[in-house]
């Protein structure tokens, strides 16, 4: 192993730039590019990548540190190479020993002053990587006149974003780029007819320039004495001490590109974070505290969403109280049923079904259940009637990936049944419902109640739902909602069953009615595939030979 010094890369022009943000710590293992501090001039905010992989042994600045190009951050001990001596230094760009290829660089020609105008490509500037970046933002048209140091366009890579200069004054011919095209140093991203100049700068480093470069050049970074960064990755007034403006622009808030980009993955607002960087900047910490407060906060609990909650009364002050604790499993369903409730569309399907016919042959079924010793509840026809709608119409059966973009198919049916216990609300799953007899399905349904009652659920028999049904029973109600258990799609809502005059054979007969309701994410399900899974249960609930066609 060998210890090198890591230098500061050089910054152009640019000297005593201020250390404003340290990434690593001694003892931490890095990989090459991995980002290790972030420095800021008055024009831009960077961040500087490691030249090699490597353990960090010390670092030599600390925050608002004053750096220069060459300047030493950090030690960092690297696999040893033969030749190499214990200690070495290394910066972007190193300089070429007598050893390594010497390339020739044609240099730009100079222009007299009475030289007539001429077509000029303008290149992308040498951007500190053989990386391809993207072109987020194009600031000309054809047409326009450009003075030297003008913006074209922005770019951005994963660490940085910066604005490319125009280093010719002239008018704008061609644009030979868009938006979104990926392009590295030496792309010709503009065509000008440029004014003749003395001395003109010599033109970016070509591809061909670039290909024979020596390969142990550690990877150079943005100049960022020159570079006008994006506004994404600018040093904007920092969020005032009471804190971030809700629904304010992101794009003020003081935060790099790689905060940003941690920020759109976990879905935070930046204007809701308050920084704890040199001044208020917004660093990576700060966005895993912020999500974790989210998610421990009792707001979050409470509501799931960012609405103050409901403001506590001291209620002694109109009689006598007892404050009782609520059960953990009591807290759980309230934040899962509060996050259900915010995140899914729902929709809720009503309908009544006559079970008049399915009652009498289940009574009919009594004498054979008591030889079996099984009780046969209406629950068992329930879960086959379901099971036969969700292999019926199977776009009830899915999941929504969190992205969006595609939806989770499922080739199993299993089925959790909504129980209510001292300690609160459980849901133990019933698998496989469309293989099961209803004898199975009858004793599967009494011993996962029983167990579910005495507290002895294991964490796989609540686990793998496609699917829920919640009966209030014998309790009554006409009916009600049930709260979608996402990710499943739909959820069904049973009440008592009520005998009521139905015209059948021309004349008003009593039959009993069950009503249900059928609640469904409109993100995955429509409202016409909703009115279809009712019909289907009506149709075999009303006819339970149906199951068996």
């Amino acid at each position: 192993m060998a210890i090198e010094k890591i230098l500061v890369p050089d910054l152009g022009d640019a000297s005593d730039v201020e250390v404003i943000e340290l990434l690593v710590a001694v003892g931490d293992t890095v990989a090459e590019e991995d980002s290790l501090l972030v420095l800021e001039s008055d024009k831009a905010a960077m961040e500087i990548p490691a030249p090699k992989s490597g353990v960090v042994k010390s670092l030599e600045v600390n925050l608002g540190d004053k750096v220069s190009s060459g300047s030493v951050i950090l030690t960092l001990e690297v696999e040893a190479v033969d030749d190499e001596s214990d200690i070495a230094e290394v910066a972007a760009p190193q300089e070429q020993s007598d050893a390594e290829p010497v390339v020739e660089k044609t240099p730009a020609p100079i222009h007299s002053s009475a030289a007539a105008p001429s077509v000029y490509d303008i290149k992308v500037p040498d951007i500190g990587t053989e990386d391809e970046v993207e072109i987020i933002e194009i600031q000309v048209s054809v047409g326009d006149s450009l003075n030297i140091d003008d913006t074209l366009m922005t770019l951005e890579s994963d660490k940085a974003a910066m604005d490319v200069p125009a280093d010719r004054a002239g008018e704008v011919q061609e644009i030979l780029v868009k938006v979104g095209d990926k392009v590295k140093t030496g792309t010709s991203i503009v065509r000008i007819l440029a004014e003749p100049v003395e001395d003109a700068p010599p033109a970016a480093v070509s591809d061909a320039e670039v290909v024979d470069e020596p390969k142990t050049a550690a990877p150079q970074t943005p100049d960022i004495s020159q570079a006008n960064p994006h506004p994404a990755a600018v040093a904007a007034p920092a969020p005032t001490p009471s804190g971030p403006v809700p629904g304010g622009d992101s794009a003020k808030v003081y935060a790099g590109p790689a905060v940003r980009k941690l920020a759109r993955e976990l879905g935070v607002d930046l204007t809701q974070v308050r920084g704890s960087g040199a001044k208020s900047r917004i660093i990576k910490e700060d966005i895993h505290g912020f999500v974790k407060a989210r998610i421990n906060s009792p707001v979050a609990a409470s509501n799931g969403i960012g609405i103050a909650p409901v403001p506590d009364i001291d209620f002694s002050q109109f009689g006598e109280i007892e404050e009782v604790p609520r059960s953990k499993l009591h807290k759980l369903t309230a934040a899962n049923m509060q996050r259900n409730w915010n995140a899914v569309p729902h929709v809720a399907q009503f309908n009544e079904i006559d079970i008049s016919d399915l009652e009498e042959f289940r009574a009919s079924l009594k004498g054979e259940a008591e030889r079996k010793g099984v009780k046969m509840t209406f629950l068992p026809f329930l879960l086959k009637a379901c099971a036969s709608a969700l292999a019926e119409l199977p776009q009830f059966n899915v999941s929504l990936h969190s992205s969006g973009e595609y939806l989770i198919q499922k080739k199993y049916i299993h089925i959790g049944v909504a129980v209510a216990t001292e300690a609160g609300l459980v849901v133990p799953v019933i698998r496989d419902v469309d293989t099961k007899s209803l004898w199975e399905l009858a004793a599967e349904v009494i011993e996962l109640s029983q167990k579910a009652k005495d507290r002895k659920l294991s964490r796989e028999e609540m686990q793998g739902a496609c699917f829920t049904i919640s009966s209030l029973g014998a309790i009554g109600g006409t009916g009600f909602i049930p709260i979608v258990n996402a990710p499943e799609v739909a959820i069904l809502g049973v009440a008592k069953t009520q005998i009521k005059p139905q015209f059948v054979g021309g004349q008003f007969v009593p039959r009993q009615m069950l009503p249900i309701t059928l609640s469904y994410d409109h993100k995955a399900v429509n409202g016409v595939d909703g009115g279809l899974f009712v019909t289907h249960l009506e149709k075999v609930l009303s006819d339970i030979r149906n199951l068996i066609l």
